[in-house]
């Protein structure tokens, strides 16, 4: 195993963990963006306030996109197990 195999599999792992995890970021942050506009508007500084909405939003996009990041998965599992086999 040279180098610039070692760098494909980093590459590869760090873009899989970049591209399964921004749905579940953004709507996090922009959840806490409008969370925080309407905190600032009324005046109303509860820190608890930002955690419940996030919360039920990220279980929605889990829940949502759960199959898709799954197969995401599994399809990139099965990618590096063909690579094992080929070395």
């Amino acid at each position: 195993m040279d180098i610039g195999q070692i760098t494909n599999l980093m590459r590869g792992g760090i873009f899989q963990v970049l591209v399964l995890t921004a749905p579940v970021l953004g709507i996090a942050l922009i959840i806490g963006l409008i969370v925080a506009l309407f905190q600032a508007t009324t005046s109303i500084q509860e820190q608890t306030l930002t955690f419940l909405p996030k919360l039920l939003c990220i279980f929605g996009t889990l829940a949502l996109l759960g199959g898709w990041m799954f197969s995401e998965l599994r399809d990139y599992t099965i990618h590096l197990f063909q690579q094992i086999a080929g070395m």
